[in-house]
């Protein structure tokens, strides 16, 4: 099945999520950080993008970026393949380092694009790594100080007049976590399973050799199985349905 075409931004601003290959660490020492980060100055100056958010964690990217050339997948293409040739060397790594898409979320207003920067700072907090305020590899604290390799004028315009006022009012709205949009951007972002996909975790969560035995169980049994598939991200009860060759409609029963 041919991939669909990515859509364009009308604002030409985009959340863009790299992921390591099967979840594999993409960053190993201060090095590699650094290294990502000058990769990502180089390929600035080059397609004229600008940065307003970014945060490097273990094994993903997130990046709010400006792409005034309309050329985003030769940007991202330029920061990943530079990168992917130096961890390669570095480390002796064969295959690809990166999934083989980048993902990307179109954002076409300023409030969403306010929410969006603050999913990506909050990135550590949510995985427990570390606060907010205090971790090294995003942009939080260049918000707060002074600009490395992000442009902040436009975010920090939207909290106040002042450069002193606006900073404290990103720092309260920092403060403030919406679940429900985390939720849903996180969704947003997951990448989508293929049917095949799908049939192999479907298989490995339930320990089962075909996802067809599922309809061979009792309803009492079956159910419990099917509640588990509520831990596969990436997916939708139709496909779910499709794939199991289970009425959609008693799967939405079973798993509400």
């Amino acid at each position: 099945m041919p991939r669909s075409a990515r859509q364009i931004s009308n604002t030409k601003v985009y959340h863009i999520i790299l992921r390591g290959n099967d979840k594999q660490d993409i960053f190993y020492d201060k090095q590699d950080y650094e290294k990502f980060k000058n990769e990502v100055i180089k390929a600035k100056d080059k397609y004229q993008c600008e940065l307003y958010a970014y945060c490097l964690m273990n094994n993903h990217v997130h990046l709010a970026i400006y792409d005034k050339e309309s050329k985003i997948s030769k940007i991202i293409q330029s920061i990943s393949i530079a990168y992917s040739s130096y961890f390669s060397k570095k480390y002796e790594k064969v295959g690809h380092l990166f999934q083989n898409r980048f993902l990307s979320k179109n954002i076409e207003t300023r409030a969403y694009l306010l929410e969006v920067v603050r999913y990506i700072h909050q990135n550590p907090s949510k995985a427990k790594i570390a606060d907010t305020n205090k971790y090294k590899w995003s942009s939080y604290q260049e918000y707060i100080y002074n600009d490395k390799i992000i442009n902040s004028k436009l975010i920090l315009s939207m909290f106040g007049g002042t450069k002193q006022e606006a900073i404290k009012n990103f720092v309260f709205f920092h403060s403030y976590k919406e679940e429900k949009l985390n939720d849903d951007l996180e969704y947003e972002m997951i990448e989508k399973l293929t049917d095949e996909k799908l049939k192999e975790k479907i298989e490995k969560l339930l320990k089962i050799n075909d996802v067809r035995e599922i309809r061979t169980y009792n309803t009492e049994i079956r159910n419990e199985k099917l509640k588990q598939l509520k831990e596969i991200k990436g997916t939708t009860k139709v496909q779910l349905s499709r794939v199991l060759g289970i009425n959609k409609k008693m799967l939405e029963r079973v798993m509400k």
